[in-house]
């Protein structure tokens, strides 16, 4: 079903926010909602595994924490490309929405409960969750428009802003006000209950929010029509057996067999880590990547002038792992350094480590439009920079906030706290870079993939974002290994060095894009 095939009255219908479709805010909502859970609880996630169990929290060591934070946000966007096809070929993207949006919520109540079984039982949860639940949100916000309606790259825009609304709500809450608070702490006290649980009622504020999405989904989705509501039937009878087969292999490799596991585990027959099930996830991640840029490369393409823009998806492939790879340490690496190093206090007021997980939503909000209205100045003088030069500033950017950390360092290492300005300042800088990577990533993607790669090269994206995730989580463990100063200065000179490359490769590479342009136009 064609986007406008799913909605044909669509653009009549001027009824929501803003002259939008009235389905708009029901995507809002439940986008918002999704994103506070989330975000919510990765605040305080690595906090919570490292604390003294006399604290309330796991006592696990710094390494094993990263590990078991990497794998889970890595296997949160890794289940994405599965999570899409099963919602176009079976489910529908409604209807995936929903089943996410419950395995969430049932996530965030799992990890409620104290016991070690139930922590990584809701972590698989909330994974499975928003693997069916962030692709197709996504996809339902542009069914809802018909092709070539006006509106539809506003829509998108408001739509991210309930992300960022949800993100920079969350850690505020699920973080600051109940797994850090000393008031909140009080109050478990004065009422007889342990406060130490308190961790366990900031992962139930996630499962709460995640509740009110559901809550307004369910009442909203008939303002969503017919967009997303069934799946693509398939073209003959061989394809559906073949999309079958298929699903059966998804079923097994992501359901069947982590419980095969995890039974041998308990019986005994295997020995089961956090560190093992880590290291198998980082070859499962390497060897996907292998195959499927190898396939891309090797097979996928059918002529030169596509070839070369499989070797360009390749190159910013490259670069967005090592990007997500420092950028996601905010809640690796960065959430240790301001529990343990920053002096948390303005004008007085003592705030928790994840409040400052808020700022990069705040500083997206603020510096969005500015880099926008930037690129188009830019384009009119006909000096835009090109993808790849785009992609060279978001690595030095990335770079030069790791920067910012090295004085800091320094200081730290004369046994003072630092400022909260620093992290501040970090942040600041990781932001600018985000908006000259990020917005321009899953464009160029559609723009060099074949129109019948484009769901592949799409995976291939959400790829990168989940191996950098995995590396900002093995990143804690490298910590130890090295002294603060060196590790800020690894994360400094690594990307900087990938972006000063990337710029050298810009005009050798768009005069390789030019030419497929030519030749796609018949030219010589």
């Amino acid at each position: 079903m064609t986007p406008a095939e799913a909605l044909p009255t669509a653009e009549r219908d001027t009824s929501g926010f803003a002259g939008h479709p009235r389905g708009l805010m029901t995507l809002f909502f439940t986008e918002m909602w999704e994103r506070f859970s989330y975000y919510g609880m990765r605040a305080f996630l690595v906090l919570f595994m490292v604390a003294p169990v006399t604290s309330g929290g796991l006592g696990f060591e710094d390494a094993r924490a990263g590990v078991i934070y990497g794998t889970y946000t890595a296997m949160v966007y890794m289940l994405s490309v599965p999570g899409g096809w099963v919602a176009d070929r079976f489910l529908g993207q409604q209807r995936s929405v929903l089943i996410g949006g419950v395995l969430i919520m049932c996530g965030h109540i799992s990890l409620a409960f104290p016991q070690l079984p139930m922590f990584f039982l809701g972590l698989a949860l909330v994974a499975l969750g928003t693997g069916l639940l962030k692709p197709n949100i996504s996809s339902i916000v542009g069914q809802i428009y018909v092709q070539g309606d006006e509106r539809r790259d506003a829509g998108f825009t408001i739509f991210y802003m309930g992300i960022n609304i949800g993100a920079f709500l969350a850690p505020i809450v699920c973080g600051g006000l109940i797994a850090e608070s000393p008031a909140f702490r009080n109050l478990l006290s004065s009422v007889g209950i342990s406060p130490n649980s308190a961790w366990h009622f900031a992962f139930a504020a996630a499962a709460v929010g995640m509740f009110f999405g559901l809550v307004q989904y369910v009442i909203g989705r008939k303002r969503l029509g017919d967009a997303g509501l069934r799946p693509t039937p398939p073209k003959d009878a061989a394809e559906g057996s073949r999309n079958r087969s298929i699903l059966v292999g998804i079923l097994l490799v992501f359901i069947v067999l982590p419980l095969v596991i995890v039974g041998l585990s308990a019986a005994g027959v295997l020995e089961l880590t956090p560190e093992r099930v880590g290291s198998a996830f980082g070859y499962i991640l390497l060897a996907t990547a292998v195959l499927t840029l190898g396939g891309l490369l090797l097979f996928g393409v059918r002529d030169a002038s596509e070839r070369r823009g499989a070797i360009v998806i390749a190159l910013l492939f490259f670069a967005a792992c090592v990007f997500w790879g420092c950028f996601e340490q905010a809640g690796s690496v960065l959430t240790l350094f301001a529990d343990r190093h920053t002096d948390r206090t303005i004008f007085g007021f003592a705030f928790g480590a994840t409040y400052y997980q808020s700022l990069n939503a705040v500083f997206v909000v603020l510096l969005g439009p500015l880099f926008a209205w930037v690129w188009i100045k830019l384009a009119r003088m006909r000096k835009e920079p090109n993808t790849i030069v785009k992609f060279g500033l978001g690595m030095v950017g990335v770079g030069l906030g790791f920067l910012v950390l090295v004085p800091a360092a320094r200081i730290i290492a004369g046994g003072s706290l630092v400022g909260w300005h620093w992290l501040v300042i970090l942040y600041f800088v990781h932001t600018c870079g985000e908006l000259c990577l990020s917005p321009v990533g899953l464009s160029s993607m559609t723009k060099l993939a074949p129109q019948r790669l484009v769901g592949l090269v799409m995976g291939v994206w959400f790829l990168a974002t989940s191996i950098g995730n995995f590396m900002a989580g093995q990143a804690v463990g490298l910590t130890k290994e090295m002294s603060m100063e060196s590790f800020f200065l690894l994360m400094t000179g690594f990307p900087i060095a990938i972006g000063v490359g990337l710029f050298l490769l810009a005009k050798p590479v768009q005069r390789m894009l030019d030419r497929s342009t030519t030749e796609a136009a018949g030219g010589h």
